[in-house]
């Protein structure tokens, strides 16, 4: 890859700077005011740069789309101004099988972040004390064997809530630690990429860029990665990143762009956004759309959060089948929930939907089977319909009739064993 240099740029001992936002009628050199309008507007080092990376990771791996593809460029550029940053957002690199370029995206990211620390697995100890004031670039390979089945994730939750509280800045982890057993604040805020089968946790998703990457068809072709022949020019770049950033740390530190998202998915965007508006051309543009057109492309995913929304909705239906009784058994109710094709709880893990994970997806909104009189006398595991009214009207409420009178339900007789 050749090395595009500025004038001001020409000597090696000097460090290049740029102006943080193009600014209309001045000279990128001097700050001085120029009145030369037929002059066409030239793209700047930091747009040219963000330009080769994008080239450098569309070479070796062959993302979703272009709006991912500017993502990734995005999020690695980021990382040159980390400590710049008030949220850290993770990249979820997530796909539905193997072969499908995860591992060869996080090669690639690997040699082009800054101060990246890379595992194929690791523990909270680890990462409590690889962060420090100026922490590294934490990239996860393999991650469904931290997060992909229930027993892993419970095994893994304080990985979980290490990740969700490093996205954003001064929420230390408190541990005992040293011979006095002492409390000591460990710091979290770091950049981490995450790449593995399956989605993360919803709460990690949530607060990442999410790539989902699929297996290349027939005729889609990149060139193989080789660590001695490739790694050098990739290094090459990222110094480049880094000299060109670096210098406008704290120019990052005060911008505040406007974002076509809100909340959290603005707070994970921005520093991307940031990092397009220090490039200027055509970056900002292209920013926006990525963020606007990926945000919502996630909103229709069938993550964790969506699953249980779409369980209290089935649960009422079998509830309003069967007339709205009192109680009904948990037996019945899966035997309810799996017969319905159309939706996900046939093969909900594999095997489909247990009692056991039902307790699961129920749990957050505190409703749980308990031992219950039936017809007859008879006991069994089951639910009361009471327990559901509250996530119902919170999470997914029956929209109103025309006048706003609400629906009159009856209560018929339990469900008989």
């Amino acid at each position: 890859m050749d090395e595009t240099t500025s004038p001001a740029s020409s000597s090696a001992s000097s460090i290049p700077t740029w102006p943080p936002v193009a600014v209309p009628g001045q000279d990128p050199a001097s700050g001085s005011s120029t009145v030369e309008d037929d002059e066409p507007p030239q793209v700047g080092e930091g747009a040219q740069l963000l330009d080769e990376l994008r080239q450098a990771i569309a070479r070796y791996v062959i993302l979703p789309s272009s709006d991912a593809l500017t993502a990734v460029t995005l999020w690695v550029a980021a990382t040159h101004i980390q400590p710049a940053l008030q949220h850290a957002p993770r990249l979820a690199v997530v796909g539905p099988a193997k072969r499908c370029g995860k591992s060869r995206l996080l090669d690639v990211i690997t040699e082009t972040v800054r101060e990246p620390l890379i595992t194929v697995n690791t523990s909270p100890a680890v990462v409590f004390r690889a962060i420090g004031d100026d922490p590294p670039t934490l990239l996860v390979d393999e991650a469904d064997t931290i997060f992909g089945s229930i027993k892993a994730a419970e095994k893994n939750e304080e990985l979980r809530g290490l990740l969700n509280a490093g996205h954003q800045r001064n929420r230390p982890a408190l541990r005992i630690s040293g011979p006095e057993h002492k409390p000591q604040a460990f710091p979290t805020f770091a950049m981490a990429a995450l790449a593995g089968i399956g989605d993360l946790p919803d709460t990690v998703m949530d607060r990442a860029v999410v790539i989902r990457m699929q297996r290349r068809k027939p005729g889609e072709l990149v060139e193989q990665f080789r660590s001695r022949r490739d790694i050098p020019t990739l290094h090459t770049l990222r110094d480049r990143l880094t000299a060109w950033l670096r210098p406008l740390m704290d120019t990052a530190a005060d911008l505040v762009p406007p974002m076509p998202v809100q909340d959290r998915a603005a707070d994970t965007w921005e520093p991307l956004v940031v990092v397009a508006e220090l490039a200027g051309s055509t970056w900002p543009e292209r920013a926006r759309a990525a963020c606007a057109a990926m945000c919502a492309a996630e909103v229709g995913q069938d993550d964790e959060s969506n699953v249980k929304t779409r369980l209290l909705k089935d649960i009422r239906r079998v509830f309003t089948s069967y007339g709205d009784p009192d109680t009904v058994r948990t037996r019945d109710l899966l035997e309810e929930l799996l017969k319905d094709q159309e939706a996900p709880w046939a093969e909900y893990r594999n095997a489909g939907l247990t009692p056991r994970y039902l307790g699961i997806l129920l749990k957050d909104f505190g409703i749980q089977a308990a031992v219950l009189r039936f017809e007859g006398g008879r006991q069994a595991r089951g639910f009361a319909r009471t327990q559901f009214t509250d996530a119902w009207a919170r999470y997914c409420p029956e929209e109103q009739p025309p006048g706003g009178s609400s629906r009159t339900t009856g209560h018929g007789s339990p469900v008989h064993p």
